[in-house]
């Protein structure tokens, strides 16, 4: 199923019926600041297990990040110190992906990296979505299958090829090429992991 939704214009009532999808355990294929994205409800277990599947991911070897609708409250789901804070707010909402140490609010399947990575995306869609659900968006980039280097951009196309697996796409467009970058803020120093779209502002 395919949903148009407008960043400009975000309708209330289709908004709703993405939202309904995700607190019923579904799955869904949405736009971000960066590149389209599969998401589910971070706290329902079943429908984190259902995308690591779909996508072949071990989450007991891949590191999972979760869409927030801002900071104000962070620290439910990441250990996360007044320096990092502001490095965060200097760059966020934005294309970047913050690995934190994570807090013991996570369902038990973050839990076996002890880290989590942090998302706030530039992207109002994005934000109306988790702002409405409640809780964090388990977030994980799609791909084109023939060229692990390009990302789907196109919402119809992705939904030919990944619409039987999800409950639902969100048309917002076409989306981007280029992944956010990863910041990983575990250790005593601030390394950036990949350069992405996002340029830190230290």
């Amino acid at each position: 199923m395919l949903i148009k939704l407008y960043e400009q214009n975000t309708n209330l009532k289709d908004i709703g019926k993405v939202v309904s999808i995700l607190k019923d355990g579904g799955i869904i294929i949405y736009p971000t600041d960066t590149v389209y994205a599969m998401g589910c409800d971070a706290l329902n277990v079943r429908a984190v297990e259902k995308i690591c599947k779909i996508k072949g991911i071990n989450p007991q070897k891949s590191n999972l990040s979760i869409i927030c609708p801002d900071l104000s409250n962070i620290s439910e789901y990441a250990k996360v110190n007044n320096s990092v804070f502001k490095l965060m707010k200097r760059n966020l909402p934005g294309p970047f992906t913050f690995i934190l140490n994570a807090t013991t609010n996570l369902p038990k399947i973050y839990k076996n990296r002890k880290e989590v990575g942090i998302r706030v995306p530039d992207n109002a869609i994005t934000l109306k979505l988790v702002g409405e659900l409640g809780n964090p968006i388990l977030t994980t980039s799609v791909r084109d299958k023939d060229d692990i280097r390009q990302y789907s951009t196109d919402p119809e196309l992705i939904d030919e090829e990944y619409g039987d697996l999800v409950d639902l796409v969100v048309d917002g467009g076409f989306g981007g090429l280029e992944p956010s970058t990863i910041v990983n803020c575990t250790g005593e120093e601030i390394e950036i992991m990949r350069q992405g779209k996002g340029m830190l502002l230290e």
